[in-house]
């Protein structure tokens, strides 16, 4: 179809103005050669003239872009998982950070057990309600509140972001993190300190090494929702090391 015949098919459907809409689908349909203007205006100026109907062809590809990103093309587990996430965002994180230490602390029993060893089921068991009671909780609160008051995902605020972990939040869920264990070892507070004393420090100087990578993902690319699994699954790593100090012998009071 030549641009008069294009013109004259528009003028003769004053009605609606879909002739032009029509004519541009068929050409784009027959394999012509697109239509870049119309009496030397470009397809931008027509559509600012407010008459210019889309053609369905561009309506049809935002469709199927639409549909290949859809929720129906994730996984079942995942799609139940964001599911609950969204229903129970609370309980969700905390039993999530629970499975997690609790897997964390039989890889790290794993690799330090003697041949004719077995499993502490009870340290297991200290590990996963740490991140039940605690760290789930915290975690849930923690990320929440950088939101509100850092809402921006650039560098800068990013930055800000890891360094407030490193001082605030670090330090107090390794501390929270050796007394609770401590307790429900039977320590009493003279030994509870000297463990702190001990094991704290060297603790917060190998996250300094380990988190601020972790943390830098997190905060910049992962949705706010899930940020808590996203640090739960680098925690992984980190308990492995965090249950071994935790269970090693009582310090000097």
């Amino acid at each position: 179809m030549n641009i008069v015949g294009l013109s004259k098919r528009f003028f003769s459907d004053r009605r609606s103005l879909h002739g032009i809409n029509n004519a541009l689908v068929q050409t784009v349909l027959s394999g012509r050669k697109p239509i870049l203007g119309f009496s030397g205006r470009s397809f931008h100026e027509l559509r600012k003239a407010g008459n210019f109907v889309v053609p369905r062809v561009f309506s049809v590809s935002r469709n199927l872009s639409t549909n290949a990103s859809s929720p129906s093309k994730q996984p079942a587990f995942l799609r139940w998982y964001l599911r609950k996430l969204e229903s129970h965002p609370f309980v969700t994180k905390s039993v999530t950070t629970s499975l997690i230490y609790m897997a964390a602390d039989l890889t790290s029993q794993m690799i330090t057990m003697p041949p004719a060893g077995s499993f502490d089921l009870i340290r297991t068991a200290r590990m996963a309600s740490f991140g039940l009671i605690f760290l789930g909780p915290s975690q849930h609160l923690w990320f929440s509140y950088l939101s509100k008051i850092l809402p921006k995902r650039d560098v800068l605020t990013t930055f800000k972001k890891i360094m407030m972990g490193q001082v605030l939040f670090g330090p107090c869920s390794n501390t929270v993190f050796y007394s609770y264990n401590a307790i429900l070892q039977g320590e009493n507070s003279d030994e509870i300190l000297a463990r702190l004393k001990r094991d704290l420090l060297p603790t917060l100087r190998n996250g300094l090494i380990y988190w601020p990578a972790c943390d830098f993902v997190t905060f910049k690319y992962v949705p706010v929702h899930l940020q808590p699994l996203m640090n739960s699954s680098c925690a992984y790593i980190w308990t492995i090391y965090l249950t071994y100090m935790a269970n090693q012998t009582k310090a000097d009071s």
